[in-house]
């Protein structure tokens, strides 16, 4: 009884694995489990970085924009408007907003479910306090 609820806690999937039967040459079923990962595992063995990936991508937007300056400026320094460099140095430039403007996006959005949880676990215990003095 007392591991029940740290399996839970652990993530230990309650179904039962799922497994493939084989037969060997020997004409024997062989039956491999394969195990079953859930959400809480993946986050213990990533610590926690799968939901920081606005960081991550914080650094390279800023190179890829930087580059993007770069070349495009080099082009039309040389008056090549349509060439090929103008037009990666356009797309390189594009490339690295579209990726600084997404990883705010992700920040404002992580940002406001970490408020909302805030404000979930508040209620919750203003209610679990009224219920005690009431």
């Amino acid at each position: 009884m007392p591991e029940d609820p740290i399996k839970e806690i652990l993530g230990t999937p309650v179904s039962p694995k799922p497994g493939t039967m084989e037969k060997n040459p020997q004409k024997e079923v062989v039956i491999n489990m394969v195990p079953l990962v859930s959400e809480i595992q993946l986050t213990a063995a990533t610590g926690g970085t799968e939901l920081s990936c606005y960081r991550c991508i914080i650094p390279f937007a800023v190179v890829v924009l930087i580059t993007g300056i770069v070349v495009t400026a080099v082009a039309y320094s040389f008056n090549s408007h349509g060439s090929i460099i103008s037009i990666f140095g356009l797309v390189v430039l594009s490339l690295g907003l579209f990726l600084l403007a997404s990883s705010a996006l992700c920040w404002k959005v992580r940002q406001r479910s970490k408020k909302a949880k805030r404000r979930e676990s508040q209620t919750a215990l203003v209610v679990n306090q009224r219920s005690l003095f009431a």
